[in-house]
């Protein structure tokens, strides 16, 4: 059996530890490093207690990685960080492979990418090789990837119930409002007087209102596919949870469609899919029902109004939104069973 040896780097944030929970039932990998910059020589689990009773390599800081008994590398380090550490990875190791958790190779058009985030980028090169990494649309691609720039939780959880029905020319792709709220670990582990419990406890507050950079990610993905410009209305919403994300998103139907017409369209896109459930017309997802699990449920409810439908979405933010889908595009590119490793079920309650 081929064994593919990866290292994490960031393994000490929530998305490089759920990594390590993941990947250490997968029956193909041996993780051979794990990264981290302030807690670097500190074993594993001292920084996350369960893992105690796994055989980790201890935390050091990426200089110490050897790349030569590397094969892939995930990179769970913050934003506009990546972009350096990534094209140094390749000047050493050009056949590595790499998928990517932060934002740096999301954006393939360089202007969109320093309109959102405040700078040119870094690594132009590779910018234009990376593979936006969303598993179910873009599967072909991956599979030859040397990297995949994974999307982001909010993206994904809205760009896999829409972009059939752009496909489809069954929704108007200027109209589309989407409310996506997500669980606190979204905001990353790091201290943040904002992100106390007594913050964020018993109530609920949007933020990155009108600006917020995963929408750069839905007008790429939503214009390719619509074949013209579409600008989606985004609003993420915080809500005191540890994991999910909940999207509700209303959009207008074209002349003649229905909401059958979406949901058959959701249902034949997505059939025969392992991580991905069309629920019956009408019946709207629970977060709670894909806790802890790489799987994505897709609700159609018919709105009031016959020009206009709801389209619920909900996954974990932290699976299938970011370690989970990672580890489904790293199966791609090394050529595995694309569940392997993922098999969980939620955890409820």
């Amino acid at each position: 059996m081929i064994t593919l040896n990866v290292a994490i780097l960031g393994a000490s944030g929530y998305t490089g530890s759920e990594l390590v929970r993941l990947l250490s039932r997968h029956p193909r990998v041996a993780i051979k490093a794990l990264t981290a910059d302030r807690k670097a020589g500190q074993a594993m689990a001292d920084v996350f207690p369960q893992f105690v009773h796994l055989d980790l390599p201890r935390l050091t800081t990426i200089a110490e990685v050897d790349l030569a008994e590397i094969d892939l590398v995930f990179c769970a380090l913050p934003h506009g960080t990546t972009q350096n550490v990534i094209a140094e990875l390749f000047a050493k190791k050009p056949d590595i492979k790499v998928v990517d958790l932060s934002a740096d190779f999301r954006l393939a058009d360089p202007a969109a990418y320093e309109q959102w985030y405040g700078h040119p980028h870094q690594a132009l090169e590779l910018q234009g090789e990376a593979v936006f990494g969303v598993s179910e649309l873009n599967r072909a691609a991956i599979k030859t990837a040397r990297l995949v720039a994974n999307p982001g939780c909010h993206s994904t959880t809205s760009i896999l119930p829409l972009v059939p029905l752009l496909r489809e020319r069954l929704i108007e792709p200027d109209a589309i409002s989407i409310v996506s709220a997500t669980g606190m670990s979204g905001a990353g582990r790091a201290a943040k007087e904002e992100m106390l419990f007594s913050e964020v406890s018993e109530g609920v507050h949007a933020y990155g209102v009108g600006k917020h950079r995963h929408t750069a990610e839905l007008d790429q993905e939503f214009d390719k596919v619509a074949g013209r410009v579409s600008r989606a209305t985004f609003t993420p919403l915080l809500i005191p949870m540890n994991r999910g994300i909940y999207a509700t998103i209303t959009v207008r139907l074209t002349g003649g469609a229905t909401a059958e017409a979406l949901h058959a369209a959701l249902a034949t896109a997505y059939w025969g899919e392992p991580f991905v459930t069309v629920l019956p017309l009408g019946k709207a997802p629970q977060s709670r029902h894909v806790r802890g699990s790489n799987n994505v449920q897709i609700g159609v409810v018919a709105d009031r109004e016959p020009d206009k439908a709801i389209v619920l979405s909900t996954l974990d933010n932290l699976v299938k939104g970011a370690s989970g889908q990672a580890v489904q595009n790293m199966n791609l590119v090394a050529g595995f069973d694309e569940i392997e490793g993922l098999e969980q079920l939620a955890v409820f309650p």
